[in-house]
């Protein structure tokens, strides 16, 4: 089930009739208190959400979504386009961005990519460990020195992929499509909000992960 918080009635009816007819199942809701009532009666696998909307708006729904529950996915929506609001929307912990005006093309894409990512993660198993860090893919948890890290599912997957391939460096295109599953259109302020946020909820160990300048990011692979 696939969530949409949109209150523009052309907007929100064609993008759940896109959804719909691609065999997707999509509910749509004009106002937040709307949603919130859906949410107690069924977790979507995806939420898409604006940003502006009456009472209440969309980065402010995302935080509330946040505390109860890190690992859903989020897209935003909206019709801003500065580079300010999509940091402040990711820095919040949405997964992905989307401005408008946009094609239903584009936005099956990055809705397909992240629903994608989110079954892989539940399917996959196996642990990381790097000096004072641990990744277990299974528990979907992250340790530092034994400590529980709260990471979102995007910082989850970047920090996995970053731990499977130590000493390799990945460009932010080459992570941008491995992690989103889309690929790589100039924008890559994505990839360095997360790993900035990354960088600082792992504290001590944010250090691990390196900047080759020029190039992109690794996570070093010599560290015990």
């Amino acid at each position: 089930m696939i969530y949409l918080v949109e209150d523009d009635n052309s907007i929100r009816e064609l993008v759940l009739y896109t959804l719909n007819s691609s065999g997707l199942e999509a509910e749509g809701f004009d106002r937040p208190s709307a949603f919130w009532a859906a949410l107690e009666r069924r977790s979507p696998d995806l939420v898409i959400l604006d940003i502006m909307l009456p009472e209440e708006d969309g980065l402010t729904i995302l935080k509330r979504l946040r505390e109860s529950d890190e690992n859903l996915p989020v897209m935003m929506l909206t019709a801003k386009s500065t580079e300010y609001d999509k940091v402040v929307g990711l820095d919040s912990g949405a997964d992905d961005y989307l401005a408008k005006p946009f094609g239903m093309m584009e936005l099956m894409a990055r809705v397909k990519a992240l629903l994608r990512r989110s079954v892989r993660q539940e399917e996959q198993a196996g642990q990381y460990s790097l000096g004072r860090l641990t990744l277990n893919i299974a528990e979907h948890t992250v340790k530092v020195d034994g400590e529980n890290i709260t990471l979102t599912l995007k910082e989850f997957e970047l920090l996995q992929l970053l731990l499977e391939h130590k000493g390799m460096v990945f460009s932010r295109d080459q992570l941008l499509n491995r992690v989103w599953g889309y690929a790589f259109d100039g924008e890559n302020r994505t990839v360095d909000v997360h790993i900035r946020t990354l960088r600082q909820k792992l504290g001590p160990c944010g250090d691990y992960i390196e900047t080759v300048r020029g190039v992109g990011y690794k996570i070093g692979g010599d560290i015990t």
